[in-house]
């Protein structure tokens, strides 16, 4: 009697479980990024657990019930696999939640999804900020924002730069016009020198799309959440003498050394 029961109860876990077992897919899939400009380019990856001969990975792409796109792609040997989108076209009309779905064999079926918005629906600031320059005036820094708005601009004599405060409501990017006449990064022979790049003190890199006589032109990428970039150069206004600017310069380095790439840490 208790022989018979237990097998009963053996039975009806093993069916359970073959039934759990069966409805696990083999496939994951996601995007490297939940939100989506127009023109960005859509990194979808994952893995497969198990390798089905030479069977690819179909991709559907959907937005409100209707297909946007179809792609089919081999797995890797190490059972990973990628494709890449670029969110342009006439099938990116609509801004909203799109939804990923790949398939892999039978019955094995993995979603993820995104938010993307239009190029219309972007917003993008271009405009002059006057900076306080203390006794020596003020002067205007031309910029351009996307992804967020320009609060404030600083002079830091400590850093013998500039403080750039900003509202990031996106990832984004910050093109700054730098007056030579008011902050510059220059080497003792005169040539120009990079400028160091703080965001939230933790340094990054940047983009020098021109550079005239008067005028730096600097582009600084940014994430969601950013509030501090800070733009250290070798001299600012008001102008200080040089044994003041060795010692900040000094400082400087050191804070410097004890901080991390930014790009680093976020790999």
């Amino acid at each position: 009697m208790h022989i018979t029961i237990f097998s009963t109860l053996l039975i009806l876990t093993l069916m359970f479980a073959g039934t759990a077992f069966a409805e696990l897919s083999l496939i994951s899939v996601q995007t490297d990024d939940s939100n989506y400009d127009e023109g960005d380019t859509i990194l979808i990856s994952g893995s497969v657990t198990t390798i089905i001969g030479e069977t690819p990975v179909t991709l559907q792409l959907f937005k409100d019930g209707n297909m946007v796109q179809v792609a089919q792609f081999a797995v890797a040997q190490d059972g990973n696999f990628s494709h890449t989108i670029i969110a342009e076209g006439p099938q990116w009309k609509n801004e909203g939640e799109y939804f990923v779905k790949v398939v892999y064999g039978e019955n094995n079926v993995s979603e993820t999804s995104f938010i993307f918005t239009t190029a219309d629906e972007v917003i993008q600031t271009s405009d002059n900020f006057e900076v306080n320059a203390g006794d020596s005036g003020t002067f205007d820094v031309r910029y351009s924002i996307r992804g967020g708005t320009l609060d404030d601009i600083v002079i830091n004599p400590e850093i013998l730069g500039l403080d750039v405060d900003i509202t990031a409501n996106d990832e984004g990017t910050i093109v700054l016009d730098l007056p030579r006449q008011f902050i510059d990064a220059e080497k003792q022979n005169g040539k120009d020198e990079k400028f160091i790049i703080l965001i939230d003190n933790i340094q990054t890199t940047y983009e020098e799309s021109s550079s005239f006589s008067e005028i730096r032109t600097i582009s600084i990428d940014f994430e969601k959440n950013d509030s501090k970039i800070q733009i250290i150069g070798t001299h600012v206004i008001p102008e200080f003498g040089t044994i003041v600017m060795i010692i900040l310069t000094i400082g400087i380095v050191g804070s410097i050394l004890l901080t991390k790439n930014k790009f680093q840490i976020k790999i």
